[in-house]
């Protein structure tokens, strides 16, 4: 049988599954189908792991026989290429770790391995995630599957790709600084980056540790809350998790109070975006719920000031690839040539913009006049937030300021390329929840590309933007 894979999602393939329609071999084969036919184009997929997929499939085939299948058994997803699955290669898009095997399995990937999923391939990221466009991977762009002369956005381009061309039935992502919302608005899925602290970060390949959070890339809300059940929880692997016993969910309320930063949203936002923004809050209202505007006095800065914590943690977190662990050696006359030539092949300009960047603000000349300063603001903002939420249970903007660009158009303006995480990053700076949500589209060159709305939530109120989420896309 023909598989309807454009309007599958995971509970429909799992009661498909279990009443015998398909099974998660011929399931898994379907998505392979369309990987084989596709991805030459869109190039999402790094490496395919064909043969443990099926392997993985048939096992899911015998939980459901047995009757020890649970929502996950069997569902097809794409790994960010950056997040360790034992024994595939995993170079986080970068040459300095081509061919490098993976030797343990990250925390989110045994969990999933536990509930049977099955895991397609490794697909394509900006070089260590850092980019906003997939366009710093070593291996080439991964393009949008709705316009292939556009960007799919990043750092986990592919992840959101892989779904949105059917290539997988859900995927993994990492956020830094907006890198599941924004490709998931690029590509018209549904991106959910965590509370900092409530997914284990214990085999994903660090960029910015106290930003960094895995998660789900889904084509519906209940999609990414069903792998978010999966993955979450407290991990003595990653010091960094909450404690079960300190996880506090804010209650969930019928109708809610939105909070619009409209101060925040005065400059460089695409007419179109507004527009799609404006008919959103009308939707919204609609539906019974208020719309308040707020101020957040300092989220002004928080471009600004990610774009100094994160580089000074890149810089940390690089500092390993040396040649002599990991992946690629370039040899030299002694240790230091082989450190120097090494990283010079093997790092993108991307990255070592970032480490020259993260360099200087943590030199002796200039740590306080940059680093201190950036980790004291960031702890005014998140001061910011918690005042903000008294009065509000989410906080919506645009996830993007601009619809999907085309490939090579921001190349050589870095400052432009960073500027269209303005909306993002401060979820990541303060540690909220937040969700990118589908929310309609706008058209460029005869083309129909995807916009989304994000909204942030308290600390630990993922509960919340599920809630609020399916009410927007009107999901039962």
């Amino acid at each position: 049988m023909k598989i309807d894979l454009k309007n599958l999602n995971i509970r429909k393939a799992h009661d498909s599954m279990k009443s015998g329609d398909f099974s998660a071999r011929e399931l898994t084969e379907a998505y392979l189908g369309v990987i084989k036919e596709k991805n030459s184009n869109i190039n999402a997929y790094l490496h395919i792991f064909e043969e443990n997929a099926l392997k993985q499939a048939d096992e899911a085939d015998k939980r459901f026989r047995d009757g020890t299948a649970v929502l996950l058994t069997g569902i097809p997803m794409a790994i960010k290429n950056n997040i360790l699955v034992k024994g595939e290669i995993t170079t986080a898009s970068s040459k300095i770790l081509e061919n490098y095997h993976a030797i343990y399995d990250a925390t989110v990937i045994e969990k999933l391995k536990r509930a049977g999923a099955v895991f397609l391939g490794g697909v394509n990221l900006d070089e260590f995630a850092m980019g906003g466009s997939t366009e710093n991977s070593a291996y080439g762009v991964t393009k949008n599957p709705y316009d292939d002369t556009r960007v799919s956005g990043g750092s986990s381009g592919g992840s959101a790709s892989a779904v949105a061309m059917d290539g997988a039935l859900s995927a993994l992502g990492t956020d830094t600084g907006g890198s599941i919302r924004q490709p998931s608005s690029f590509c018209g899925t549904v991106g959910l980056k965590t509370t900092y602290g409530r997914v284990s970060r214990y085999g994903a390949i660090a960029m910015g540790s106290s930003l960094d959070q895995i998660g789900p890339i889904a084509k519906t809300v209940d999609d990414a809350e069903i792998i978010y059940d999966c993955i979450k929880g407290e991990d003595k692997m990653d010091s960094q998790t909450i404690p079960e016993n300190l996880i506090k969910e804010p209650k969930i309320k019928e109708k809610m109070t939105i909070g619009v930063p409209r101060h925040f949203m005065k400059d460089g936002v695409d007419l179109d975006v507004m527009k799609n923004f404006e008919e959103s809050l009308e939707k919204l209202k609609s539906l019974g719920h208020e719309i308040k505007e707020i101020e957040l006095p300092n989220i002004d800065y928080s471009l600004a000031t990610y774009y100094i914590i994160m580089p000074a943690e890149v810089s940390t977190n690089l500092a390993r690839f040396d040649g002599v662990r990991f992946g690629l050696l370039k040899e030299g006359e002694n240790g230091i040539q082989d450190y120097m030539k090494t990283r010079a092949v093997g790092f993108g300009p991307e990255a070592r913009r970032r480490i020259i960047l993260g360099t200087y603000v943590l030199s002796a000349g200039y740590y306080d006049a940059y680093y201190n300063k950036a980790t004291a603001l960031r702890e005014i903002m998140k001061k910011d937030f918690v005042k903000a939420f008294e009065n509000v249970d989410v906080i919506l903007t645009p996830t993007s300021p601009i619809p999907a660009f085309k490939i090579g158009e921001k190349a050589n303006d870095p400052v432009q390329m960073y500027l269209a995480d303005i909306f993002t990053v401060s979820a990541n700076m303060v540690g909220v929840p937040a969700i990118s949500v589908p929310s309609g589209f706008t058209e460029r060159e005869g083309k129909q590309l995807p916009l989304g709305i994000q909204f942030m939530a308290p600390w630990m109120g993922e509960n919340v933007l599920f809630k609020i989420g399916k009410d927007f896309l009107n999901e039962k």
